[in-house]
């Protein structure tokens, strides 16, 4: 027991100025619960049996017992100390923006969501601030993950029953000098997606030849639409560099808001994708990744316009540097050279 709590022999026990007074449940019929009661049942449920606030009826006693509860306490709260529920809403509260939804708190934790489709943006160093503080928790997804509606990106959580009000106010005071440094914007928030349009140009001689079926289309396709774009076209070329630049040259005079080269992107002789994209006049951020699946991933900007040359993994890997550099894009992110190469840490997929 903690220096902040003491137990005396009259069920009373304190934690800072808080009191919590011990009752039986037969004596509790009519008093209100201090905090939330849950129940476990092993392989089937875990959740809420019981409110915070519910008020004790002899009906609930039964329930009560089931749990284990033989006493419930009636909770006398500090001038300076804040409930679980009340520090954890707050919390959320001070963090909250005009693209996330709070959940109802429940057993002292509050759930941060998503209320479009986009990418999730958190700081981390005040995410580490906040969780530097002690007594308090905030739990998050890593920065750049796609979210979809309704999608939790964030936790507040409150450790013990009662937290000291400072502890809280601390994160007001932290989330509040992060929008004043930067332009109103919270250190958690969703950037939504833009609808875009892209030029696909799938190139290789067996393709174009017909010997076998573009695999690359319908892959490509999929990952737009997932994410709210489209493909407005695609396009064949043999591997003939002169070709594929002037295809590049036509979906860029299309207008496409981006333009991705499918195929060719290995260091085989035979392979030109790489070279015609640079042809094209592109400004090569980076070939090559260090990620893999995706190593081979080329991204550029060609009049403003973002370029990709895209390896075979595309086609049948979930999850590459492709799916990786494609939020951003859509995010509005100009890719620089420094996002490529954090790629490594954590770029280990499942190869």
């Amino acid at each position: 027991m903690s220096q902040n709590q003491q137990q005396g022999n009259d069920g009373v026990e304190q934690l800072g100025t808080t009191i919590l007074r011990e009752v039986s449940v037969y004596d509790a019929i009519g008093l209100r619960l201090a905090h939330d009661l849950t129940r476990i049942i092993p392989g089937q449920f875990k959740g809420r049996l019981f409110k915070r606030g519910h008020v004790i009826t002899e009906a609930d006693i039964p329930n009560l017992l089931d749990i284990g509860k033989e006493h419930i306490y009636i909770m006398e709260l500090g001038e300076n100390e804040l409930h679980e529920d009340d520090a954890a809403i707050r919390m959320a509260k001070a963090l909250q923006d005009d693209q996330l939804l709070l959940s109802e708190p429940h057993e002292g934790k509050v759930g941060i969501k998503s209320n479009l489709l986009g990418l999730a943006i958190v700081d981390k160093s005040i995410v580490d601030a906040i969780n530097e503080l002690g007594e308090i928790a905030l739990a998050t997804i890593k920065t750049n993950t796609v979210v979809k509606p309704g999608q939790q990106l964030a936790a507040t959580r409150a450790i013990p029953l009662v937290v000291p009000k400072a502890k809280v106010e601390a994160v007001e005071r932290l989330a509040a000098e992060y929008r004043a440094a930067y332009e109103g914007h919270s250190p958690l928030t969703v950037k939504p997606f833009r609808k875009i349009r892209a030029g696909l140009l799938t190139t290789g001689g067996e393709v174009f030849n017909g010997r076998i079926e573009d695999k690359f289309g319908p892959a490509v396709r999929s990952k737009l639409e997932a994410l709210g774009s489209e493909v407005g076209e695609q396009r064949f070329a043999p591997d003939d560099r002169q070709t594929i630049v002037k295809e590049i040259h036509y979906l860029l005079e299309q207008g496409y808001d981006m333009i991705l080269v499918t195929g060719g992107m290995s260091v085989d002789p035979d392979d030109r994708t790489p070279g015609a994209i640079k042809a094209s006049g592109a400004e090569i951020i980076s070939y090559g990744t260090p990620m893999l699946p995706g190593s081979m991933l080329l991204i550029g900007y060609l009049n403003g316009v973002p370029i990709m040359g895209l390896p075979g993994c595309v086609m049948h890997d979930p999850y590459t540097s492709f799916d990786v550099l494609l939020p951003r894009i859509l995010a509005g992110d100009t890719i620089v050279r420094e996002d490529i190469v954090s790629m490594g840490y954590g770029g280990l997929n499942n190869c």
